[in-house]
């Protein structure tokens, strides 16, 4: 039996087939002044042609704040909002959708599917379309790695990060996330290398999504060209000092995004 697929999902896919690249921007209201500046960054990357937003983050806002917030951005922008949860405290009803995700290189079964059970229920209450997800986070890991105990794939072993995909896509997920933790470079390292996106494009059937530390336009480029279908984008738009320049900034990015998925549908 064929398993249903929500709307987000669909759209997701139905881009891809159309487009052959996507851009997801990240926004973590806990990195913000203020709620203000969350919106306003919202609506300056769905201006700039994002065709996702994910909030959400390892330590962020929760609760009634959450709400507030994703209220606020959902009323201000028109491309559908992922949450991207870091426990189960991080679900809100006016997400379109949430990562529904296992951290497949976890030390701790908490994060391969307890609080997945804790959350589900809350999910299906609040009407939130789950999307099958496996995480996995490489080295240096950042502050989601610390959170999820996560054995830190090193950046020179792309054949455990194919695997460990691989073995993600067999359990059922329907996405495969490969993240370096926010801002890498302030760890000493930088994204996650040409080789293992490689790698793990070529052990997986479905869509793959690569965040972490991609700020500029050769390493967008570079993901891309490397096997990314998604690359989902967070410091950058954070570095950015003004509304306009994160629009500029998302433009940029979009059009990148436009001509190389183009360049995958004529392969």
């Amino acid at each position: 039996m064929d398993i249903k697929k929500g709307k987000v999902e669909k759209y997701i896919d139905e881009t891809l087939r159309a487009k052959g690249a996507m851009l997801f921007s990240l926004i973590d209201p806990i990195d913000y002044k203020s709620w203000d500046d969350v919106v306003r960054t919202a609506k300056a990357v769905d201006k700039g042609g994002s065709d996702i937003l994910l909030i959400g983050g390892s330590s962020g806002v929760q609760g009634s704040m959450l709400d507030e917030v994703t209220k606020a951005i959902k009323e201000s922008i028109d491309i559908p909002i992922i949450l991207f949860p870091g426990n189960v405290a991080t679900i809100t009803k006016y997400a379109d959708a949430i990562y529904f995700q296992s951290l497949l290189n976890s030390r701790n079964p908490y994060w391969h599917a307890q609080v997945q059970m804790l959350g589900a229920p809350l999910i299906k209450m609040a009407g939130i379309e789950p999307l099958p997800v496996g995480y996995i986070l490489i080295a240096p890991g950042g502050t989601a790695g610390w959170v999820g105990d996560a054995n830190l794939v090193p950046q020179e072993k792309p054949k455990i990060a194919a695997a460990l995909a691989l073995t993600g896509q067999y359990l059922g997920n329907r996405l495969i996330v490969t993240d370096t933790g926010s801002n890498p470079r302030l760890q000493g390292s930088g994204p996650i290398p040409p080789a293992m996106i490689k790698a793990v494009k070529s052990a997986i059937d479905v869509p793959y999504i690569v965040g972490g530390g991609i700020i500029s336009e050769k390493e967008l480029r570079t993901a891309y060209r490397s096997g990314a279908d998604v690359v989902q984008i967070g410091t950058a738009f954070e570095q950015s000092s003004s509304e306009s320049l994160v629009t500029k900034k998302a433009r940029l990015f979009s059009r990148i995004t436009k001509e190389e998925g183009l360049k995958k549908l004529k392969k």
